[in-house]
């Protein structure tokens, strides 16, 4: 054979690999049966949200085949799945006043595409009247009518709210000392105000061996003033009032003391 045969015989190897491989490339780009890839949803937008839930809708992948579902994902996580003609989620159960955060990934063939942008939606605000007023609380107390009573105007006391419902607001059960003296005292509620009376023993008729007891009167009146989300569920956070503790004429041999009413504001600190 001849260099020249030779050389002949090569470049036509040369030419028939690059043939082939042209034809293998072509096929990997132009392949009809390679899927293209699943775009993420877009255009996640706030719905209807309510106390206890939130809703929220999207778009489609603008190109490409439709998905078969979509994922739905709160704080990164998977809470969820809808099938892929629809493009709408509702959570329920969820706390009051409180913002979640959420993001939609489409899935075809057992792929997951790339996560949608996030959305920040809130449940509604309850309002104060449906707070659950629960738990003790320290209670600063101003005298703004002494009748007869010495000492400071101001001081704390440690007083209980005790609801008598198990869940959301309704009556109460308000427990707690004045000056040492124990009380308890029922109160109505009417929206974010409570009311009630009671009697009690609180301040003795003079001081010292020659004391004796009076029965005294106490008239509550406090109103909600602030709320906060507690263990998911709606709780006052503040009230302020006053209470009115009146006392009749009381006597014990030689001894008397006058009628009369002292009554103090009231101020919350949980």
């Amino acid at each position: 054979m001849t260099n020249t045969t030779a050389r002949r015989k090569f470049a036509a190897t040369v030419i028939a690999i690059a043939a082939v491989a042209g034809v293998v490339i072509g096929l990997v780009i132009w392949a009809p049966w390679a899927s293209p890839p699943l775009l993420r949803p877009a255009g996640l937008t706030a719905g209807h949200s309510t106390t206890g839930s939130v809703a929220f809708h999207w778009s489609r992948p603008a190109a490409g085949p439709a998905p078969d579902s979509y994922l739905i994902l709160r704080a990164g996580k998977v809470i969820g799945s809808v099938r892929g003609t629809v493009t709408f989620y509702r959570q329920v159960g969820l706390a009051p006043a409180t913002a979640y955060r959420y993001q939609v990934a489409a899935v075809r063939d057992g792929k997951r595409s790339a996560l949608s942008s996030a959305l920040v939606v809130s449940t509604a605000t309850p309002p104060l009247s449906a707070a659950r007023l629960a738990g003790p609380w320290t209670v600063q107390l101003h005298l703004v009518r002494r009748g007869g009573l010495i000492g400071a105007r101001r001081w704390t006391e440690s007083w209980l709210t005790s609801p008598t419902c198990a869940a959301g607001s309704c009556a109460e059960i308000l427990s707690g000392s004045i000056g040492g003296y124990r009380f308890t005292a029922k109160l109505d509620r009417s929206g974010a105000r409570y009311a009630g009376t009671t009697r009690a023993r609180l301040f003795p008729c003079r001081s010292g061996a020659s004391s004796f007891p009076m029965r005294d009167t106490m008239s509550f009146h406090l109103k909600v003033t602030g709320a906060h989300v507690v263990n998911r569920a709606w709780t006052v956070s503040s009230w302020t009032g006053a209470v009115v503790m009146s006392n009749p004429y009381t006597s014990s041999g030689n001894l008397f003391c006058p009628a009369s009413s002292q009554a103090a504001d009231l101020s919350s600190h949980p």
